[in-house]
């Protein structure tokens, strides 16, 4: 059994190959189809000042979920930590620690807290700080950087299969950019005009495009000649599984998507779920993705929050000590089997 704690070692990333060997090749039901229902998109400023409505809207997404308009968190700020989780890959192993990640993490704490709050009232935990002071100063915070590169058969393969997150939640931030074709480029940049120009409340707008014609194809959705473009574009590359079927998760500009992980579910006693999810890749661009794992001190006895259990709704989940969950976490997920529904009574 692997420790927790194991030490692993940085690989090479061998060239990319113009056919991914057949054992990674996915059968065709499991490759993805469109999401049938938007993400829920939460306005933290809102959330923050009390509002009702965007209560709703988490209380309503138990799995996954958009934050925007995050304190701190304005598009420049965010265009720079993506430039700096960019060059982190090129610099020397001594060097890999940059300013910029240092204050994502501090505000990303913010918002994160921001939203245990709210579920602690979703929950209707006694004290609304309930889950913030789980989170001490031995807990862990891990920040993964995530590199993909091109692949030939992108519909074929996975860049990382199928998993839950042992967390309390995820934190995802995703580039959307690594496209060099002008055309991409384009199509991209037209996007952000529309949008800019619907936020500001714009009644005409005049683009200086060689390609206008990409603007309809925008408007009308992902038709046209560069439909395959704009949905490139808008494709995070992070995948969902929803009552049997995968689906792809949107890119929403200038917000951070977090998920729901496994200590959450246990806390919750099943209200919260843990996500399934998955990552592909693509074969016009890299993906290139910011994690931050927010976890419990590893000593922690992990079990559903004492108010979430009554005769009506008994403990759904085992007591279990989160070091020991955890070394069967990377156990199961190294046999493709997920440790959550193990830990189930």
């Amino acid at each position: 059994m692997a420790s927790y704690d194991q030490q692993f070692k940085v690989l090479e990333v061998p060239p990319i190959v113009q056919e991914p060997p057949s054992q990674y090749v996915l059968p065709e039901q499991d490759r993805p189809a469109e999401m049938p229902e938007p993400i829920p998109i939460i306005d933290l400023s809102r959330l923050s000042a009390g509002s009702a409505e965007e209560l709703d809207k988490l209380r309503s997404a138990l799995e996954i979920l958009a934050v925007g308009h995050v304190h701190g968190m304005e598009p420049s700020f965010l265009a720079q930590a993506m430039k700096v989780t960019r060059e982190f890959f090129n610099l020397p192993l001594e060097e890999k620690h940059k300013d910029i990640l240092s204050e994502y993490t501090v505000r990303c704490k913010a918002a994160a807290n921001l939203v245990f709050r709210n579920m602690a009232k979703i929950l209707n935990l006694q004290e609304e700080e309930h889950l913030v002071n789980m989170i001490g100063d031995n807990s862990i915070t891990q920040a993964i950087f995530n590199y993909y590169p091109q692949c030939p058969k992108p519909d074929h393969v996975l860049g990382l299969k199928a998993h839950t997150d042992g967390s309390i939640i995820t934190v995802n931030f995703a580039d959307a950019l690594g496209i060099s074709d002008p055309a991409s480029l384009e199509a991209l940049a037209c996007r952000e005009a529309l949008s800019l120009a619907q936020d500001l409340g714009l009644q005409h707008l005049q683009i200086a495009s060689d390609c206008k014609h990409v603007v309809n194809h925008i408007r009308q959705g992902v038709g046209g000649s560069y439909g395959s473009v704009i949905r490139e574009i808008l494709e995070t590359g992070l995948q969902l599984l929803k009552n049997g079927v995968w689906y792809n998760v949107p890119i929403v500009p200038n917000a951070l998507v977090m998920n729901i992980g496994d200590i959450m579910e246990i806390l919750s006693n099943g209200f919260f779920k843990s996500l399934v999810h998955r990552v592909v890749t693509n074969a016009e661009k890299e993906r290139l993705s910011l994690v931050l794992v927010y976890s419990l001190d590893l000593e922690t006895e992990l079990e559903p929050v004492s108010e979430m259990v009554d005769d009506k709704r008994p403990a759904r989940y085992m007591k279990i000590k989160l070091n020991d969950y955890m070394e069967k976490y990377h156990d199961t997920y190294a046999t493709g089997t997920l440790a959550i529904e193990g830990v189930k009574i």
